[in-house]
């Protein structure tokens, strides 16, 4: 068996100390969408109350019952006297007028409209209950087990809850179930209905940290919060907080949380999906070597400070013995970082090697055992 050590820290320059970070938010949470890693967890899995960050799901839900056909952008919805003397913060639709759906889609993200998360739910599901338990199945299906919906709009209604993880699960798979829809309605800066011009109630918009959505929330029993989504090159990072006292201390706990996470941690590529790892001699074989490849891209969420201790060991057999196929494990990657743990990825044939003739192979096993090498 044959290992190799390829130590990374040759690349690495300044020290960073990564130092605590102090929030106000009783819950928040921040996850690296690229790598799946938790940048910080406080309290995410304490159930609350989400207040209007409930719209997520019934925007999620909305875009998943116009895939299914089930609805179209232009089909007109009426609106009831429930949606329409719903409180709170409103599109401003007009009783028993009829609204697209596309229309009632940029009010719930943009204006947060109860009135017209409402419309929606009844139109599709009969009634706002019924939409409301088929938004928390659809949460329970993606993993958001700790949620439990009781309206489409997020006022505070008894047991009505989720957490701050369950949330950023949520948000998670909108961006990845739903990518042409997020890009085209979460970035909205302000959309106008009935006369009415509304800003886009997101604060994290014109910070310079890549923001692209997705909700804020605040009720009395709640307090403000926000679900961030940001994206500077091909990092994309998610992050919650809520239970804050005020919108000024939203503001600062999510942009300093974003910041932080962008700053303080990077993503190493270590090797992509097929990179050649190395090349080995093969035993027997019509072909004398084989490349080694990577059977995944393998990319790792680091404090920067950390970059320096990050180590990977290759290990296989050599020489390898033919017939070989693409695909067949025949080692393994392990990425190391302390306090991390062993990562380990397979490591793939990367060319199909076929078995030589007879005559050959006797002839490359006498040059190999007595010269370690092929002739």
């Amino acid at each position: 068996m044959k290992h190799f050590f390829i130590f990374f820290s040759l690349f690495f320059g300044i020290t960073l100390p990564v130092k605590s970070l102090e929030l106000q938010a009783p819950q928040a949470y921040m996850i690296d969408l690229e790598t799946g890693v938790v940048l910080l967890d406080k309290n995410a899995d304490q159930k609350m109350p989400p207040s209007s960050m409930s719209k997520i799901m019934t925007a999620y839900l909305v875009f998943d019952r116009l895939k299914n056909g089930d609805t179209k952008l232009d089909d007109l919805l009426n609106v009831s006297k429930k949606a329409w003397q719903t409180e709170g913060s409103r599109m401003f639709v007009n009783v028993d007028s009829q609204v697209s759906v596309e229309d009632l889609l940029k009010g719930v993200i943009v204006q947060s409209g109860n009135d017209a998360s409402v419309v929606l739910a009844e139109a599709l599901s009969g009634t706002e209950a019924a939409f409301a338990e088929d938004m928390t199945r659809k949460a329970h299906e993606m993993g958001a087990t700790n949620t439990t919906f009781r309206n489409s709009t997020g006022l505070p209604d008894e047991g009505h809850l989720t957490t701050a993880k369950d949330l950023a699960i949520i948000a998670e798979r909108t961006i990845r179930d739903f990518p042409e829809q997020y890009e085209k309605y979460y970035p909205l800066r302000e959309f106008e209905y009935n006369n009415i011009n509304q800003a886009n109630r997101n604060p994290l918009f014109n910070k310079n940290i890549g923001v692209d959505g997705m909700k804020t929330g605040h009720t009395d029993a709640g307090g403000y919060g926000i679900v961030a989504s940001a994206k500077q090159g091909s990092r994309r990072i998610i992050a919650v907080v809520n239970g804050l006292p005020s919108a000024k201390a939203r503001e600062q706990d999510a942009l300093a949380l974003l910041n932080w996470g962008f700053n303080y941690f990077k993503n190493y590529k270590i090797f992509g999906k097929g990179d050649v790892v190395d090349v080995v001699d093969v035993w027997g074989g019509t072909e004398k070597t084989v490349p080694l490849v990577s059977s995944q891209s393998i990319i790792m969420t680091l404090p920067r400070n950390k970059r320096k201790d990050l180590q990977v060991k290759v290990s296989y057999d050599t020489p390898l013995a033919a017939p070989l196929k693409v695909g067949d494990q025949v080692g393994v990657i392990e990425i190391s970082v302390p306090e991390k743990g062993v990562q380990t990825i397979p490591l793939h044939v990367g060319k199909s090697v076929d078995r030589a003739w007879f005559h050959q192979r006797i002839g490359n096993s006498v040059s190999y055992l007595l010269f370690g090498k092929h002739k």
